[in-house]
């Protein structure tokens, strides 16, 4: 059988198949379709530092390709989820990963501070934050932190003192993310997340307006698991030895075995689960017959093999 473990940075996980931030609720509610303990790990919805009401309604629609959410972020907040959320995701076993963003620095920095007050009280589980930088930036003009190197690094440095390893989840939406990804890195993230949606815009044409309540969204699915494994790709090749988590339209095995040959060390099933809550099962049950199958021993075999030189033709015709 095929060695499952996954490492990201200094966290190891028993296998590479995650939920993904925004798609699978703030606690154990998937646990009602199946054991999340069986799971790499779970990405809770991301979390600022107090409650957050998101934007006006409608907030997702469907689109060719996948979905649009203009959701907003809206969340509890760090304190009313570590107080209602976190002990039934520590009962289920589940290894957690804490979503936090902020619209300012100082808002990282509370966010962290909280989470790290929250799990000196509850410490068992979370295994990594995932610091979201996909956010608009108020201090620049809503440009979103992950649009520039320099607000990306101290977005991260900022969120240090939660005392967990930290991952970037960074932004398709920049000709920049190479170098952004850099920053994060030097930063002090551990890993990267690829990749966040992308900017999108739905109209109805019968009412002749736009769809979402807040105008644009962000377009999940399957529309963007090329855009993500060009990241993916392009990240692992710019930082050979990064530990990257790839996500974006994966919805089977073969996704995931893709996500893991251009670079991803894990993945994370997002806009799937929304369709069906057993996706993450699914998608994990469905990669470990593909690696039984062609008796692949470990899923470390796989990471970054499509970076390697394609094999000679007799003759030495490559």
């Amino acid at each position: 059988m095929t060695d499952l473990r996954a490492r990201v940075g200094s966290v190891v996980l028993p296998n590479p198949v995650m939920t993904a931030a925004g798609t699978s609720g703030h606690g154990a509610e998937l646990g009602d379709f199946f054991d999340l303990s069986i799971l790499g790990a779970v990405v809770v919805k991301s979390l600022s530092a107090g409650p957050w009401s998101g934007n006006p309604a409608p907030r997702v629609c469907a689109v060719p390709g996948g979905m649009l959410n203009g959701v907003g972020l809206q969340g509890p907040g760090i304190d009313a989820w570590a107080k209602e959320d976190l002990p039934a995701l520590s009962r289920s076993g589940a290894r957690v990963v804490v979503s936090i963003w902020g619209r300012r620095i100082e808002e990282y920095a509370e966010a962290a501070e909280r989470l790290a007050r929250a799990l000196d009280r509850c410490p068992d589980g979370v295994v990594a934050v995932e610091v979201n930088v996909s956010c608009p930036n108020l201090e620049d003009r809503s440009r979103m932190f992950a649009h520039s190197p320099s607000a990306t690094a101290a977005a991260i440095a900022a969120s240090k003192v939660c005392g967990r390893p930290l991952w970037a989840k960074l932004s398709p939406n920049t000709s920049d993310l190479l170098d952004v990804a850099g920053a994060a890195l030097e930063a002090g993230a551990e890993a990267l997340t690829l990749v966040n949606t992308l900017l999108g815009l739905a109209i109805d044409e019968r009412r002749r307006r736009v769809t979402l309540g807040a105008g644009g969204g962000g377009l999940s699915g399957p529309a963007l698991h090329s855009v993500a494994l060009r990241a993916v790709f392009d990240c692992a090749a710019a930082y050979p030895g990064a530990p990257i988590v790839g996500v974006g339209g994966i919805a089977d095995g073969a996704g995931a075995v893709r996500m893991l040959l251009a670079g991803a060390c894990a993945v994370q099933v997002g806009t799937a689960t929304l369709a069906d809550p057993r996706a993450p099962q699914r998608v994990l049950a469905e990669l470990c017959r593909i690696l039984d199958s062609d008796g692949t021993e470990s899923v470390g075999d796989l990471v970054g093999a499509a970076h390697e030189p394609p094999p000679a033709l007799p003759g030495g015709t490559p």
